[in-house]
């Protein structure tokens, strides 16, 4: 068969009424490569050709739900293709276009890159204008005639919609994020709730009018969330994140005391709260592990995380930082971190492990936390990783995590310098046995990490040298 383009394609499936796993089959090998069935834009051809007529084409239909079920098209591309239509008064295809958004609209979610991500924003923002100018049209045919309950029952699915759309915080959020990407569009959202509600006094039925309010209300509080982060921007330090990763980077070597009297020096001029000081360097420490390289560089990364970091705080303890205790506030910045979910997700998917915990442990056994909030926190953190199954890859399970390994080597450091002090003129076997162990795998390079994060690399060195 020969297909000059992907319209002629879709219509020759549905001369020769092709099941939809057979189109999706047939669709693949007379396109095996070449741009994505976004770029070639599969759903906008497939609505176009399902909703020529007063109803929607069923078999047609099918092709775009199977498309979607497989992930042949974006739930962006899809979103994008519904907002364009724009013939409310073919309410069975109205229907149909309401139905296929109950197959995504509640968990949306986006892998692939940056833009792709802003593409789903933008879309969603489309759709929910979409839903509102819908909702509009239905409003205003609720009048006395043979079409008012009609009307009424459209408007119910239209609402339904909108509810399952905005009454999530994951949604909401990217809706923010679209309205500081597209404040036109942003714009004609607001314009088309601001048409809706002037109708709003034409609906009879109680419980649809409060839940279409309530609807109202959350799209409103979208536009909230703008104040509210401008109120504040003094949450975020900057300077104190900038010097974590020039630590953690360069300076990997450097005394643990000058870089104590740094953070003190940067908290105490910018007058800023503990608990926020405090979360403000894990952050930075999580995002300089996530983004090193991998190698050398991710060792040092996490001996300067797991290993320097706590032994910097447990010296900061020592300073009058506030009025409260300073577990306290270690406490309540490990509160605030466990809310920064993406980020430690992405940590321990790079880690191999249970980033926070480790963490947590650490600053236990130096006593910067108390047993009972150690413990507490390890199980918060222990019950969102439950949530994330992308984190359990079995493929993973052979491959030893780095900030486990470093933890052990640090002690190991301890107990090497302890041997080289010991004479081995008479019996070297230990001294060979040490040698031997260095050498193997990236022990040497596990060993030289945590010696320079425990300020021990000039000692290690200067022993070996002798």
């Amino acid at each position: 068969m020969k297909v000059v383009n992907l319209r002629q394609a879709i219509l020759q499936a549905w001369k020769e009424r092709w099941t939809d796993y057979q189109w999706a089959i047939n669709m693949k090998n007379l396109f095996p490569k070449g741009p994505t069935w976004d770029l070639l834009g599969l759903s906008d051809h497939l609505l176009e050709q399902a909703l020529v007529g007063p109803s929607p084409n069923p078999l047609i239909m099918s092709y775009l739900k199977y498309a979607i079920s497989s992930q042949m098209v974006s739930y962006a591309s899809v979103m994008s293709s519904i907002a364009k239509f724009e013939d409310y008064s073919r309410e069975l295809c109205v229907k149909a276009l309401l139905e296929l958004m109950d197959m995504f609209c509640d968990r949306l979610s986006c892998q692939g890159k940056a833009e792709e991500c802003i593409s789903l924003c933008r879309a969603l923002l489309s759709t929910l204008g979409w839903l509102l100018k819908c909702a509009a049209h239905f409003t205003e045919r609720l009048k006395e005639g043979p079409d008012a309950s009609s009307g009424e029952e459209q408007l119910q699915l239209c609402v339904n919609r909108i509810e399952k759309v905005v009454s999530r915080r994951k949604n909401r959020a990217l809706l923010h994020i679209a309205r500081l990407e597209e404040p036109v569009s942003w714009a004609n959202v607001e314009q088309a709730f601001v048409k809706l509600t002037e109708h709003c006094n034409k609906i009879s039925n109680q419980q649809l009018r409060l839940k279409l309010d309530e609807c109202i209300g959350l799209i409103k509080s979208i536009s909230v969330i703008t104040t509210q982060t401008e109120q504040n921007t003094k949450m975020e330090f900057p300077t104190v994140h900038a010097l974590i990763i020039l630590e953690g980077t360069l300076n990997l070597t450097s005394d643990t005391q000058s870089l104590v009297e740094q953070l003190i020096m940067v908290k105490r001029m910018q007058r800023i709260p503990s608990p926020l000081f405090l979360l403000e360097v894990w952050k930075a420490c999580f995002i300089g592990l996530i983004e090193s390289p991998e190698g050398t560089e991710e060792l040092k990364w996490t001996a300067f995380t797991f290993l320097k970091i706590p032994q910097a705080l447990l010296k900061l303890k020592k300073y009058p930082l506030g009025d409260k205790d300073f577990t306290d506030d270690v406490n309540t910045a490990f509160e605030f971190l466990l809310k920064l979910t993406p980020l430690l997700d992405k940590a321990d998917q790079r880690c191999n492990c249970d980033c926070v915990s480790l963490l947590l442990q650490e600053c236990g056994k130096l006593g910067l936390l108390s047993e009972d909030n150690m413990n507490n926190l390890v199980n918060k953190r222990t019950a969102d990783r439950e949530l994330a199954p992308q984190l359990k890859s079995a493929e993973n399970a052979s491959i030893q995590p780095n900030p486990g390994l470093i933890l052990r080597a640090e002690p190991t450091v301890t107990n090497i310098l302890k041997t080289m002090d010991a004479d081995h003129s008479k019996s070297p076997e230990g001294l060979l046995g040490v040698l031997g162990h260095m050498l193997s795998g990236k022990s040497l390079d596990l060993l030289l990490a945590a010696a320079a994060a425990t300020g021990k690399l000039k000692s290690f060195a200067r022993k070996f040298v002798k």
